[in-house]
């Protein structure tokens, strides 16, 4: 992928050019701040990336929570003064905040070619290497459920998720409309390949709207992703959306008595990206590059069931944890890719939108 070569960015392209080449030489006396989206997730970053960066060059690396999201990104780069260097974001906003500036560019070229010996470039997963990112993880919006609150039939499906019948009690759902218009028009017989399409006209965002009214009074809504779990594991919720790989951290690590609907899980995936704010860029991007090469992608999935972005990071994957990956064959022939340029260009006007109709 090409970078926009314009006058506004020549040079901070430059600077990330020199700093690919050029050693990080006070990386010892320094140290990173890294946000990302806490619970599980961060602790397998920590694991990962975190400490073994720490041990290789005696960077400090500390993590901050955030929701996602930009407003606090937009915050920290118009004050000039940003608490964080490293910021993890999901696709859709890591391309909405390198066009507005708040992250800066990438070259592939600077980073690590793959385990096979392929450069960057051939080695992400498409849509994984972005202008001013640089792809951590395939994951998944999945539904989770709590079998106790079912003793006959259990849920299969996305239908199920709205099936307030068959299926009674409180639904978990993200304070953030994407994903919840997906499922809703799935649940209403929309199929999977016509899913963007529908919601692109008045009609199919009006029709997921309405369905999501069948189950709003039993709606409870969640920001941070790991209240997703909470809600289910203090059973406050019988049904609730949530990422894949804490249902699946809480199920095999903690013994939760959790099930995960695959069928419609919408993959998505995250980068790593330069604070645009930050005062240790070159170290930033130095740990980018040591983050997101082969082997810690790779070692990210012993700790949390997200695939890895880079295609020769998937055989250094244990095999036995390949099948709760969003990657893995039988679950994604059931899901649906995130559409990034729909929500690009859409998710301002939908985000007001999603606002008023939680408000009301």
């Amino acid at each position: 992928m090409q970078i926009r070569k314009t006058s506004k960015h020549a040079r901070t392209c430059l600077f990330v050019l020199l700093s690919a080449i050029l050693p990080v030489t006070s990386a010892s006396a320094q140290q990173l701040v890294v946000a990302s989206f806490g619970g599980a997730y961060t602790a397998s970053q920590a694991k990962a990336f975190f400490e073994p960066y720490a041990a290789k060059t005696g960077t400090k690396v500390l993590p901050a929570d955030y929701n996602g999201g930009l407003a606090e990104l937009r915050s920290q780069v118009q004050a000039g003064s940003g608490a964080w260097d490293v910021i993890d974001l999901e696709f859709q906003d890591a391309a909405r905040a390198c066009d507005e500036g708040l992250i800066d560019p990438i070259k592939p070229g600077s980073l690590p070619n793959g385990q096979d010996g392929k450069s960057a470039s051939s080695d992400f997963v498409q849509g994984s290497l972005m202008d001013c990112g640089v792809g951590t993880i395939l994951w998944s919006n999945v539904i989770a459920y709590d079998k106790r609150k079912f003793t006959g039939e259990q849920p299969t499906t996305i239908a199920d998720f709205f099936d307030l019948k068959r299926f009674p009690g409180k639904r978990g759902l993200s304070n953030k409309p994407n994903g919840n218009l997906e499922w809703a028009l799935m649940a209403d017989g929309v199929p999977r390949d016509k899913v963007y399409a529908t919601l692109r006209t008045p009609a199919g965002l009006e029709r997921a709207f309405k369905k999501l009214d069948t189950i709003k009074a039993n709606a409870i809504f969640w920001g941070a992703q790991a209240q997703s779990v909470q809600l289910l594991a203090d059973g406050e919720v019988a049904m609730t959306e949530g990422g894949n790989g804490r249902f699946t951290d809480a199920i095999t690590k903690d013994k939760k008595p959790f099930g995960i609907l695959w069928q419609g899980q919408i993959i998505n995936g995250d980068v790593f990206a330069v604070s645009k704010a930050s005062k240790n860029k070159a170290a930033a991007l130095d740990f980018i590059r040591f983050a997101t090469s082969a082997p810690q992608l790779a070692a990210q999935t012993k700790y949390i069931s997200y695939a890895p972005a880079r295609r020769s990071a998937l055989p250094l994957v244990d095999a036995s944890l390949r099948e709760n990956l969003p990657t893995s064959p039988a679950n994604l022939k059931v899901g649906l890719a995130s559409d990034t340029a729909f929500w690009n260009d859409e998710q301002d006007e939908i985000n007001r939108r999603w606002a008023a109709w939680m408000a009301h």
